[in-house]
C-alpha cells in the first residue's frame, strides 16, 4: 500500500487556490481511477481519505485537514497506523519555481521554502520520499509582495486550463511508477 498525499488547506476560502493544486490533482486521480468516495477521518487521522488502485498497487489518497503547515501530523498518523516507510508516502503539491502547466517528479529533495513539505520532512525524519511538484508559476509571483498572498490567491481561468493538462500526466506518472 502507498499513501498518496495531496497538500492543501481545508475550508471554502482555500478552494481553487494555487496552494490547493495537490488536492485538485488527487480529486482527478480519484475520479479517473474510479476510487472510493472521500471518507472523513478527521477524528482518527486528521485527514480525508479515499482508496484507489494505481499500477496494480492499492493506494490511499490523503487530504490532510491540519492545514498546510502541519501536514506532517496527519501523514505520520496514517503512516504509523498502516506501518509504512517514508518511501511509501508519495506527495503531490504546488511549486512556485515551476511554470504553470508543468510538473516534475523527484525521489527526494529539500523543502524549497514550502511549509507543507517542511512539515513532512520534520515528521517523516527524512527528505527521501517521492514527490510530484505541480508548477504554479514564477514570473507572476513577482507581482505579489508576499509569497503567501500569491499561493493563497485564486487560480485564474488560464491557469486552471493549464493545470487541467497537468493532472492527467501526474496520474499517468503515478500509475507507471507504482506499476514498475
Amino acid at each position: 500500500m502507498k499513501l498518496i498525499v495531496g497538500l492543501g488547506n481545508p475550508g471554502a476560502q482555500y478552494a481553487q487556490t494555487r496552494h490547493n493544486v495537490g488536492w485538485a490533482c488527487l480529486e482527478y486521480v480519484r475520479e479517473t481511477a474510479q476510487g472510493s468516495a472521500w471518507r472523513d477521518e478527521r477524528k482518527k487521522f486528521s485527514a480525508e481519505t479515499a482508496t484507489v488502485t494505481l499500477g496494480g498497487e492499492k493506494c490511499l489518497l490523503v487530504k490532510p485537514q491540519t492545514f498546510m503547515n502541519r501536514s506532517g501530523e496527519a501523514v505520520t498518523r496514517l503512516r504509523q497506523f498502516y506501518k509504512l516507510g517514508a518511501e511509501d508516502v508519495w506527495v503531490v503539491y504546488d511549486d512556485v519555481s515551476l511554470p504553470v502547466g508543468s510538473w516534475r517528479y523527484r525521489a527526494q529533495g529539500s523543502a524549497g521554502g514550502h511549509n507543507g513539505v517542511k512539515s513532512l520532512i520534520a515528521h517523516l525524519g527524512t527528505r527521501e520520499w517521492p514527490r510530484l511538484k505541480i508548477g504554479v508559476d514564477t514570473p507572476k509571483r513577482q507581482q505579489y509582495g508576499d509569497l503567501a498572498d500569491y499561493v493563497l490567491g485564486r487560480v485564474s481561468p488560464a491557469e486552471q486550463a493549464a493545470l487541467e493538462t497537468v493532472y492527467p500526466a501526474v496520474c499517468t506518472e503515478l500509475r507507471e511508477r507504482l506499476g514498475a
